[in-house]
């Protein structure tokens, strides 16, 4: 049976899980930034939304990081489309030289191929999970950050462009591999994580397979995080899925990169039925009190 997340078990969890629960991130401001993501509509490259969306990531990022680096950029796609893309860098303790990196895709799928109705298929994926859930976890802890500043540098990567085209091929991981071939290799964060489907309502996150395989130690220091605030039954420790994901380009690029993200059963995905029901404030609330609590 899957662990379903509500109130009541957390609290079952005990006193692990009840001092999380009154930790610094909070769950229902998260599921807040999902709803207003939501409101702009789909976020597929050169799109209204699109810009919309990113304009508003960037005025949230002006509010409370020290300082903010937009990435502007422009891809042809293989069929010779042109998308004009930004990725957004909000830094926290710019001055420190030991960082650490979160990263989210912001961007959704054009086309909901994933879906039964061959008309749905030429449909845009709405992306509540898939896009909006790890955008409001990073915002959820810049909030944290805002009211008690880290001792380490944070860098917030918000990427652009990761679901647009086939996986595996030239059209996604656009921003993440944007962003690394930007990077001064001689000073990279001491490890990364990209937030990625993190608010489904039936939690579950195992390892992902090809994070454990390039950087264990980050794994092993996420999940015993997680056990410590009384998440282990969410945290599932072993390997669940092996992802192409936004930290591939990354671990290409020599850093320590992983990725947590929910896939298990998760029938929705890249279909038209992304929506705000698929996502809970209790669940952003688990992934968000587990990111915070890395950085202290």
């Amino acid at each position: 049976m899957r662990y379903r997340v509500s109130v009541l078990l957390l609290v079952a969890l005990g006193c692990g899980a009840g001092a999380a629960a009154q930790g610094e991130f909070d769950g229902e401001a998260a599921f807040g930034y999902v709803e207003t993501q939501m409101a702009f509509g789909p976020r597929v490259p050169n799109t209204e939304g699109h810009r919309s969306t990113g304009d508003w990531i960037l005025a949230q990022l002006r509010a409370r990081a020290d300082s903010v680096e937009v990435q502007e950029f422009s891809h042809v796609t293989a069929d010779g489309g042109l998308l004009q893309l930004r990725n957004f860098i909000g830094r926290f303790r710019p001055d420190l030289p030991d960082r650490v990196l979160y990263v989210a895709h912001w961007d959704t799928r054009p086309r909901a191929d994933r879906s039964a109705n061959l008309g749905q298929q030429r449909m845009p994926v709405p992306g509540a999970n898939d896009g909006a859930s790890g955008v409001a976890v990073l915002l959820g802890v810049a909030d944290a950050l805002v009211r008690t500043p880290p001792t380490i540098g944070v860098d917030l990567l918000f990427v652009d462009g990761e679901d647009y085209g086939e996986f595996p091929g030239p059209d996604v991981l656009i921003g993440s591999r944007h962003y690394a071939g930007t990077l001064d290799t001689s000073a990279l964060p001491l490890f990364a994580v990209v937030w990625d489907m993190v608010g489904d309502r039936d939690l579950q996150v195992y390892q992902e397979g090809n994070s454990v395989a390039g950087a264990p130690e980050v794994v092993d220091r996420v999940w015993a995080r997680a056990r410590e605030l009384g998440y282990g039954s969410v945290f599932r420790d072993r390997v669940g899925y092996t992802m192409t994901d936004d930290h591939l380009p990354l671990l290409e690029a020599g850093i320590r990169a992983i990725d947590v993200i929910d896939f298990d059963d998760v029938p929705w995905w890249h279909t038209t039925e992304d929506t705000i029901d698929k996502v809970s404030a209790e669940s952003l609330k688990i992934v968000g009190d587990v990111a915070v609590a890395l950085l202290r």
